[in-house]
């Protein structure tokens, strides 16, 4: 299994592939190759910059000559005309790394923008906001970098590294006693220590995942009212995470029932990119 260093490697390889492809001729036919000169990043919307240090790593790939002096680090709150690096070397190599850059740094501070402002409804209590799988493929280690960067969790990174018994699961292997003590045989056969999180639907399946001994019970689509009863009756058992349509308004109520977890899979599905620029200076 690939690190998430190769991982991120992959992708940066897969980016410059397909949009400098054998040259950026525009550059290369107007652009002396001596020629030198500086760029910064200019912030033009408000909200949590991310993907700094990958912006690094971008720069380094492609030209290691180029210079880089950093003003904001990943995680703060920008504003219009902050200005968060410069970077200095090769006008042909500055050009060529622009767009592949701003394509990550737009993308991933727009889910840190995201994730801070569902967290912030979460202020004052225990809930976590976490992501989902319901990534851009190829970018699912920057994308749940960027939640972490914008304050809230990950979920699992993929289907290798929790078993997650949803509802196909459930109904497939015949219930979730049946799914979930195949589960723990499995996990102990191949020497593995993964937590074990069971999807239900209803207060019986809470019933049969408590009594099957699962560390997490995803409570999918309950309304408020239903999810307060559900922390009841689970008392502490396992932990609780509530799925399924939640929205930022609708968020806090959730949060206010008690569970430990809400998952969204809109601070990554459907996320604007933060508004940037890499412009001469």
């Amino acid at each position: 299994m690939k690190t998430t260093d190769q991982l991120i490697d992959d992708l940066l390889n897969l980016a410059f592939a397909e949009d400098v492809g054998d040259g950026d001729h525009t550059t290369l036919s107007t652009i002396p190759a001596e020629a030198t000169g500086r760029q910064h990043l200019l912030v033009k919307e408000e909200g949590i910059i991310a993907g700094i240090e990958i912006a690094k790593k971008v720069f380094e790939k492609f030209d290691s000559s180029l210079k880089i002096t950093q003003y904001i680090n990943d995680g703060a709150h920008v504003k219009p005309g902050d200005i968060a690096f410069v970077v200095e070397g090769p006008v042909r190599s500055l050009l060529q790394t622009e767009r592949v850059m701003l394509n990550i740094m737009q993308r991933m501070s727009g889910i840190a923008t995201m994730t801070a402002r569902y967290q912030e409804r979460l202020a004052g209590l225990k809930t976590k906001v976490l992501d989902t799988r319901k990534t851009t493929p190829g970018m699912r280690m920057l994308e749940k970098m960027a939640v972490i960067i914008g304050g809230g969790e990950n979920h699992r990174i993929g289907l290798f590294d929790m078993i997650l018994i949803k509802d196909n699961h459930v109904d497939f292997a015949g219930g979730i006693p049946q799914a979930v003590n195949s589960a723990k045989k499995y996990l102990a056969e191949k020497g593995k220590n993964l937590k074990i999180e069971v999807e239900v639907r209803n207060t019986e399946e809470i019933l049969q995942a408590l009594e099957a001994g699962v560390d997490r019970i995803m409570l999918d689509n309950f309304t408020p009212e239903r999810t307060k009863e559900a922390v009841e009756l689970i008392n502490g058992r396992a932990e609780v995470e509530s799925s399924g349509g939640i929205t930022l308004e609708t968020l806090r109520d959730y949060g206010e029932c008690g569970v430990d977890f809400i998952s969204v899979g809109a601070l990554t599905h459907s996320v604007k990119g933060l508004d940037m620029s890499f412009k001469h200076c």
